[in-house]
């Protein structure tokens, strides 16, 4: 269909719709019939193939190469006439399975996670349906809906334009155009057997563009894969996974290790080789083999990067139920280090439940008129209440509290065109049929529509603007502002006919002013407290806003973001300053009043040019640059346009300051909490690294533990208690420490020193477990030296969980306790036991039922490791002191 050579009724025909929408029940079945308004996603990977993913892991395939040469060694022994257990191939084989499927579940859960914080920040769209006006998701929309859109809007679907007033689209996306593109309603005439080229489609708009000034209502005619995205979207639906510097950063990590381990593997491999006077026995070689092939998997952390992803999963989700729904992984690492939140006031620092509660001007009525009329907004039948845009809904309802009722206003003075609103005029207008001729009202900033008043409206008269009225007119807009009201203006103009020009630079000019309003936006009680939190947690809070510098100033100070005027500033005066000496400069700012949207990028890149990863929050289709610009861009879920929602890196879904504070507290905690994961696994690898090698050196005819032994530890014993160990609570200082750099290493904050103390220490409690089994052990003295040290470094491994609750303190000062870590490390504990003391299992791994003086010896070693970590704790922060 070629919607755009139809007229308006045309389409609507054609589509079987009416003006009025469709009816509930229609949009279902068409729904139904049809599908959702979505393009075809990038083909996900299945979980076969997932699961091969997880065995082509470097590490994994040596453990597969482990068990196929254990399993030549066991037929060569059968083939003597032995009788070599087939348990430890069998054991390495299903570790191997089971961590390729639990890495499969995982992964499968974190794409559901993500999916679903997805789905809560999906576009919505306004439609009319059964003659009203609904909000719906776009998801939802089908062919015949009629869609009301303006300013800031994301296009949902394929529509021909049915009204327009000043429309103009950005349509890159589609067509490359870097000029947005102007629309109209009317039909497009062509020549015979020609077509209009997509760019040129005036009466037109698609998928995935974006309204960038005035409003239009137009009829859907394509949704989902029909759409023209749709046609190109096998391009855009190419799926690629995200990682987080940490986890880059841990992937450089693995591979040093598993260059570092290969050569250590390599050499203990000759080593054994040589002590042993092997030559070229076959069996021997594989049994050095094997030995090396123990002090890889005691190196590699086979369960770090699952772990890492679980946590921050976890992280993503905690902080949705918190009203922070962060869109992408690398945001919850980087709101850690959060330095500067530039925050926008309106809605965001107060309640956004704007009320009329003074005026200015000898006729309320004719104000309250110019007010309601210059709005968007409209009453609710249902509730009698305005909805819309807060502010002008606040003036609608002034209105209709004094008798004026939108509908019926706009009955007599029929809207006929318009100048939509935006941040760099700072005011609007509207046009409305007035008898025989036209009115124009408009509202916006007192101080710019005083400049282009030449006229004021006094006791039904139009009087000269005098100086003196002027002044007295800025005057009362100060003491309003001093009062913490938010204030606006409005003007009127008449004409005999419609201007053949309505753009703003030709008619708003040499108008009569009416008068003033004051609106209350109470601010949000909890920010004040968020704000001492920001101070205390070495977080700097700046508001930027468009209103009056005096009403900026006054909210400010009742905050606490700053404790003097002097720290305020308009835009037009940071305008004024050269960026070498704002670079220096900008320390000395927290309020930034009467900006425009280029003053907000500009704020934003001073403070990243100074090293601070900024935060800023947005809601208007002008933001989106400064929110791009920032290191964690924020978009407001109640009152933000699909634009800036889109472009943002965390959307809150209560536009609450607050709500960005508490997300900047759980992305130091699961930062925290990654670190700790990381000590706990890594020591225990280290700790498996130091009492394997030296064990081969001293005593190369004894193997202290088999693969089998290591990959239980790692995957069995350590993996539940770091997962547990990623649900911990923040920390009592966690919101009083300065931000993170977020340049720190890995192994920064003495992370690194802490691993290298509790490897080396578990380690040597390890082989002390050993040689007690082996000097206990006569005979048998391999299986009783291999059950101590397993018991040991199990038991270790557990206790130590409890020690990396915390980095910086003592495990006894933290007054809640982790019910999860309890459980994981019961569980692995219990499992521990069972494969020692449960007689078939205990077969299977080659051990033996040691007696009660053996295991009091293991638990008072694995408690040492208690005390050892305490008294290093206790001198770093001395040393720090």
């Amino acid at each position: 269909m070629k919607e755009y050579l139809q007229s308006a009724e045309e389409t609507l025909s054609s589509v079987g719709a009416s003006r009025e929408g469709l009816t509930a029940q229609e949009a279902q079945k068409r729904l139904a019939e049809n599908g959702p308004n979505k393009l075809a996603e990038g083909k996900k990977k299945g979980w076969l193939r997932r699961f091969f993913e997880q065995l082509v892991d470097p590490m994994i395939i040596v453990l597969l190469i482990a068990a196929g040469v254990n399993l030549v060694t066991i037929i060569i022994d059968r083939m003597n006439g032995g009788h070599e257990s087939f348990a430890e191939f069998f054991i390495i084989l299903a570790v191997v399975l089971l961590n390729a499927i639990l890495g499969v579940v995982q992964e499968g859960k974190a794409e559901q996670a993500i999916e679903a914080l997805k789905e809560m920040t999906s576009a919505t769209s306004k439609i009319i349906r059964d003659g009203n006006l609904h909000a719906v998701k776009s998801d939802d929309i089908v062919v015949g809906d009629i869609v009301v859109l303006e300013a800031g809007d994301s296009v949902p679907a394929d529509c021909r334009i049915l009204e327009s007033a000043s429309l103009k689209v950005e349509e890159a996306a589609l067509t490359g155009e870097s000029v947005p593109a102007e629309k109209i309603a009317d039909v497009l005439t062509v020549e015979d057997g020609k077509d209009v080229p997509l760019g040129d489609r005036k009466n037109m708009l698609y998928m995935g563009t974006t309204v960038v000034y005035g409003r239009a209502v137009a009829v859907v005619v394509a949704t989902g894969m029909q759409t023209e995205m749709g046609k190109i979207a096998d391009v855009l639906a190419q799926a690629s996974d995200e990682v987080t510097p940490l986890q880059k950063k841990l992937n450089a990590l693995s591979k040093i290790l598993s260059f570092l381990v290969l050569g250590i593997a390599l050499f203990i491999f000759v080593f054994n080789l040589i002590s042993k006077g092997a030559g070229w026995d076959l069996e021997v070689i594989l049994d050095s083999f094997i030995v090396a092939v123990s002090l890889a998997v005691a190196a590699i952390p086979e369960g770090l990067a699952t772990v890492v992803t679980i946590v921050l999963s976890m992280g993503m989700t905690k902080m949705a139920k918190q009203n922070a729904v962060v869109k992408k992984l690398t945001a919850v690492e980087t709101l850690g280090c959060t330095q500067v939140i530039c925050s926008d006031k309106t809605g965001t620092l107060t309640q956004n439940k704007m009320t009329v509660v003074e005026h200015y001007g000898s006729d309320e009525m004719l104000l309250a008129r110019a007010m309601a009329q210059c709005s968007d907004a409209v009453i609710d039948p249902e509730t009698n209440e305005a909805m819309g845009e807060p502010t002008e809904a606040a003036l609608v309802n002034y209105a209709y509290k004094l008798g004026l009722h939108k509908a019926e206003m706009s009955q007599g003075e029929a809207r006929v065109a318009e100048a939509p609103f935006d941040s760099m005029r700072k005011m609007m207008s509207t046009l409305h049929s007035q008898g025989s001729g036209v009115v124009q009202y408009t509202k916006g900033a007192p101080d710019e529509i005083l400049k282009r008043c030449t006229q004021v409206w006094i006791d039904g008269k139009v009087e000269p603007l005098t100086n003196e009225k002027r002044t007295e007119i800025l005057a009362e807009n100060k003491r309003m502002a001093d009062s913490e009201l938010r204030v606006l203006a409005a003007a009127f103009k008449r004409y005999s006919v419609l201007p053949e020009s309505v753009k703003p630079e030709d008619i708003e000019t040499d108008m009569v002013f009416v008068g003033l309003t004051g609106m209350i936006d109470p601010i949000r009680p909890e920010v004040k407290d968020a704000i001492s939190l920001c101070k205390e947690a070495g977080i700097r809070a700046v508001m930027i806003t468009g209103d009056h510098i005096d009403t900026a100033i006054a909210i400010a100070m009742q905050l606490g973001i700053i404790t003097d005027k002097s720290q305020a500033i308009t835009g037009a005066e940071m305008a004024e300053i050269p960026d070498e000496e704002f670079f220096e400069k900008i320390t000395q700012y927290a309020v930034y009043a009467r900006v425009q949207p280029e003053h907000k990028v500009r704020i934003v890149n001073t403070w990243k040019a100074r090293g601070c990863i900024t935060a800023m929050t947005g809601d208007g289709v002008n933001d989106a640059p400064s929110i791009k610009s920032a290191d964690i861009g924020v978009g407001m879920g109640i009152t933000g346009t699909d634009v800036t929602k889109g472009a943002a890196d965390m959307v809150l879904q209560d536009d609450n300051f607050a709500t960005i504070v508490t997300a900047v507290g759980e992305g130091r905690r699961i930062y925290d909490n990654i670190c700790k994961t990381i000590q706990f696994l890594l020591s225990s690898n280290l700790a498996e690294v130091i009492a394997v090698f030296f064990a081969t050196l001293f005593t190369p005819l004894l193997t202290l533990l088999r693969p089998m032994h290591l990959l239980w530890i790692n995957l069995i014993t350590d993996t539940f208690p770091a997962i547990a160990l990623g649900m911990e609570e923040g920390e009592a200082d966690l919101m009083k420490r300065p931000p993170r750099n977020d340049k720190d290493g890995i192994f920064s904050h003495g992370l690194g020193l802490n691993i290298i103390l509790q490897g080396v220490f578990v380690g040597v409690l390890t082989l002390i477990g050993f040689y007690i089994g082996v000097a206990r052990g006569g005979e048998n003295a391999q299986a009783y030296g291999s059950t101590m040290a397993f018991l040991t470094l199990a038991l270790t491994e557990t206790v130590h969980a409890f020690n990396v609750r915390s980095l910086r303190h003592s495990v006894f000062a933290l007054k809640k306790q982790n019910k999860y870590l309890w459980a994981a490390a019961i569980f692995s504990l219990a499992l521990t036991l069972s494969v020692v003391f449960v007689a078939p299992l205990a077969g299977i791994f080659e051990f033996v039922a040691i007696g009660w003086v053996e295991l009091l010896i293991c638990v008072g070693l694995a408690f040492s490791v208690l005390v050892f970590t305490e008294i290093t704790k206790l001198i770093i922060r001395l040393i720090k002191k």
